[in-house]
């Protein structure tokens, strides 16, 4: 059996976390998460996750690309920039388990990437099966890097790669709402599956009822619509079907930082080694409400649930 290929397209930050009066440094990112936890569920080897990025050559990229190593991720396409450093961020979290971020990233090495890429990085990434992404990932480039990003996804469609979108939106990070409901418009036109948090639709587009976000993304051409509510069930649509899942019940929630993230990898794990819309959500749902009853972005490895494909009989 031939290994898929998975790149994964965002950024990674140093994370500070407070717990009791102690801050624990650790690191961070929407699709950074999200590649660990596919990473870890990738137990039968038959992927290979490589994170897109950029860092710098001081001490703490050093580490990240070490920590990320550990985690069985491919780092060799991660851009190393000699006067550029990792983004930071902070997390607070309230006594329901929801949290507020804090950020210094506007001058890190992730947000050039694209426009300073040698043009073999760029055309190594339409070599690739899958494309993951975030808004967040578009949010973070300069204008010029996320232009140069949507002409080398197109590239890749082309070639025959698959583009699957999280649509994790963070209005500061945008210089206007015009701003970023254009690139998202422009992002959905590139994507074949769609894992879209209703609320951030809401934010993005003023959506009002789930069918509007369903036909907009019909529309733009996506085969696979994923749309994440939360605790409540998430659903599934294509062309043919349209599915419910009910999400898995926790009654301690203690953080839900990567929770969407974390259900994207259980979601993939499954959807990309031909399981069906079903256990893949049941396996997304899983792995994201064990993530949220534990403090951090990435849980200790030895918490993770068991998410095993059912493997198909021969006829």
């Amino acid at each position: 059996m031939s290994t898929l290929t998975v790149a994964v397209i965002g950024e990674c930050m140093i994370e500070l976390q407070q717990h009791n009066d102690v801050l624990v440094q650790s690191f961070g990112g929407d699709t950074l998460n999200t590649a660990v936890y596919l990473s870890r569920l990738n137990q039968d080897k038959s992927m290979r996750i490589s994170y897109f990025t950029a860092l710098g050559k001081d001490p703490f990229s050093q580490n990240m690309l070490q920590h990320w190593q550990d985690e069985g991720i491919d780092t060799q396409h991660v851009l190393q920039m000699d006067n550029k450093l990792p983004g930071l961020y902070a997390i607070e979290v309230d006594d329901t388990g929801e949290r507020q971020f804090h950020y210094w990233r506007n001058d890190s090495a992730a947000k050039y990437c694209f426009e300073h890429a040698p043009e073999q990085w760029l055309a190594t990434l339409s070599q690739y099966d899958v494309l993951y992404l975030s808004g967040i990932t578009l949010a973070i480039l300069t204008d010029e890097s996320r232009e140069v990003l949507f002409e080398t996804l197109a590239k890749c469609r082309a070639n025959g790669s698959k583009v699957i979108f999280d649509n994790n939106f963070r209005p500061h990070l945008w210089q206007s709402h015009a701003q970023a409901k254009s690139a998202y418009l422009t992002m959905l036109g590139l994507t074949d599956i769609g894992l879209l948090t209703f609320e951030d639709e809401q934010a993005v587009f003023g959506d009002t009822q789930i069918q509007t976000c369903i036909d907009r993304s019909l529309a733009a051409g996506l085969t696979e619509v994923v749309i994440k509510r939360g605790a409540q069930e998430c659903m599934v649509i294509t062309a043919e079907q349209q599915l419910s899942i009910p999400a898995t019940l926790v009654e301690n929630v203690v953080d839900t930082t990567s929770a969407g993230d974390s259900f994207a990898a259980g979601y993939m794990a499954m959807r990309l080694r031909g399981q069906s819309y079903s256990q893949a959500a049941e396996a997304g749902h899983l792995l994201a409400g064990t993530v949220i009853q534990y403090k951090g972005a990435i849980i200790d490895i030895s918490l993770m649930p068991t998410i095993t494909p059912v493997v198909k009989q021969a006829s």
